[in-house]
């Protein structure tokens, strides 16, 4: 797989505000609308030999309830499964910002 080429990723907010609106008006009741982790979840993927981005996965866990799974990609676009793998991102909710205007 090639990996895809360099884009500019930046949105306005009001884009942002309307998509995750338009998520939470989808989602069932009690599904998280997002997820966080602290900054070194991101740094310990990133500084893994060879990593050169992160794939999010939507995942469930045993109980049902929804995750996001995290893992390092290679320079081809690769997931890098023999290196560390992350989950259990903080979610919200229970955990969402008061004053967003993504999570309101």
């Amino acid at each position: 797989m090639a990996f895809p080429p360099k884009k500019d990723h930046r949105i306005p907010l009001a884009q942002a505000v309307a998509m995750t609106k338009a998520h939470r008006a989808n989602t069932a009741k009690g599904d998280p609308n997002a997820g966080m982790w602290p900054r070194d979840v991101f740094e310990t993927l990133l500084a893994q030999p060879g990593a050169a981005g992160i794939r999010i996965y939507h995942g469930r866990g045993t109980d049902g309830a929804k995750h996001m799974v995290m893992v390092a990609v290679d320079a081809t676009g690769d997931d890098m499964t023999s290196a560390t793998i992350m989950e259990q991102e903080f979610p919200c909710p229970p955990l969402c910002p008061v004053n967003s205007p993504l999570a309101s």
